[in-house]
């Protein structure tokens, strides 16, 4: 099970990979551009197929891909491709320079890269991630709408003897607590809850909500026990409780003072309706941009955990082995399949919103740079149109190629740590 596990997250990753790069190869022949090659993988070929004037093949190690595109680069100020200069960065500008014209032949002039408009090479190299980000949505709907995810709900769980305070972090009560509500009214494990204060409601935040804000109150419970419908009156009482945020999750170690029943709510598989996914998927769009801002800030703890033993931290960057040894755990949990195979959609899932969010940055060689560099270009010449002045031409994106390499060296090192973190400390699922 462990190995299907990894085989299921393993073929999710070249299908994302694949669907990537199938949205800037499609804008591509959209817009004329010449693609001599489709690949999904890096090194060797393994497989290969040319179809029109494109080679689609797959390559020896899966964890990328890529389209190659003519003219990514413009030439030179001298119109020449085969100009180097001694400068080493210098030698980086010419070398991608060229490399755009390696494969050029008769006819390539009119279906050069950067011979498009500023507006098409933007929507050539924002279509990869784009299509990460609607596969991300599609995977993610399937499971809050057709598989359901577990949370909390109206189900009474267990009922407490006595009022805590929840910062006390203490389960026995001692005789000077006050009884819990939900214990003096009568409340038991099993009972559902459909209406309180006469207000009905199936959502447990909405519940939770509800008895946060009638401390002191008196209030009608109508619940279902055994198929009978009964009404409970509690005097909801006054307690230290958890905070919780905007979206209904509890914020570690912060209380409120709030309107307290006494009651654990059991958990459950819930389907949720399309205005619950959208919002669910807002805030984890929220949270995802949250963990790469703070991606930086969490090297330090990761190096520790790669190399001092150090316990690895539930929110700890994983990169593709760590999240196929969590595919694979998936597979081995005590669950039904079918929330097996919804968990390991979601991985998925949420594999491609970070490439989404991840490729977005305007950094280069990453397509949010090649966007950056197209809108910069449009900003220019608009103004120079503005101020009649000469047409400046297009923005050489090779002269950023430095900054790139420094860019994707500081990616591959990241990478690497990740890498030797995932192997002697992996994420584990709790």
């Amino acid at each position: 099970m462990m190995i299907l596990g990894i085989v299921v997250f393993a073929v999710g990753l070249l299908v994302s990979i694949a669907w990537h790069e199938l949205g800037h190869l499609s804008t591509a022949k959209l817009f004329g551009i010449r693609v001599p090659q489709y690949m999904v993988g890096f090194g060797p070929t393994i497989w290969s197929k040319r179809k029109g004037d494109t080679e689609y093949g797959f390559k020896a190690i899966p964890f990328g891909g890529y389209i190659r595109m003519i003219g990514m680069f413009p030439p030179g100020p001298d119109g020449r491709i085969e100009s180097r200069s001694t400068s080493p960065w210098r030698s980086m500008i010419e070398d991608a320079r060229s490399a755009a014209f390696e494969e050029l032949e008769p006819g390539d002039e009119s279906r050069l890269f950067y011979t498009r408009k500023p507006w098409k090479r933007v929507i050539v190299m924002f279509a990869g991630p784009f299509m990460n980000l609607i596969l991300a949505v599609a995977l993610f709907l399937t499971v809050l709408m057709g598989f359901g995810i577990s949370q909390q709900t109206n189900t009474v769980s267990s009922v407490s003897e006595c009022v805590i305070a929840q910062s006390q972090n203490r389960d026995t009560c001692k005789k000077s607590d006050p009884a819990s509500p939900a214990a003096a009214a009568g409340l038991k494990a099993g009972d559902k809850i459909v209406s309180f204060n006469g207000v009905k409601t199936t959502d447990w935040n909405k519940l939770s909500n509800l008895i946060r804000a009638t401390p002191g109150k008196t209030v009608p419970i109508v619940v279902e026990r055994k198929g009978q419908s009964l009404t409970l009156n509690a005097k909801i009482a006054s307690n230290q409780v958890a905070k919780k945020d905007s979206s209904g999750q509890i914020v570690q170690g912060q209380y409120v003072t709030a309107g307290f029943l006494g009651f654990s709510a059991a958990t459950g598989i819930v389907r949720q309706d399309f205005g619950d996914s959208v919002t669910w998927m807002g805030d984890r769009m929220g949270e995802a941009v949250d963990s790469i801002a703070a991606l930086p800030g969490k090297i330090p703890a990761l190096w520790n955990a790669a190399f001092d033993g150090a316990p690895r931290q539930a929110d700890s960057p994983m990169g593709v082995v760590g999240a196929a040894r969590v595919g694979g755990e998936i597979f081995t949990l005590d669950i039904p399949p079918t929330q097996q195979l919804a968990m390991a959609l979601m991985l998925v899932a949420g594999f491609n919103l970070s490439l989404f969010l991840f490729n977005m940055l305007p950094l280069l060689p990453l397509d949010g740079g090649h966007v950056a560099g197209a809108l910069w270009e449009a900003l220019r010449r608009n103004l120079a149109k503005v101020l009649k002045r000469p047409d400046p031409g297009p923005f050489d994106v090779a002269k950023l190629m430095p900054v790139a390499y420094v860019v994707a060296g500081i990616f591959v090192c990241f990478t690497l740590l990740v890498l030797v973190a995932d192997v002697v400390n992996p994420v584990k699922i709790s």
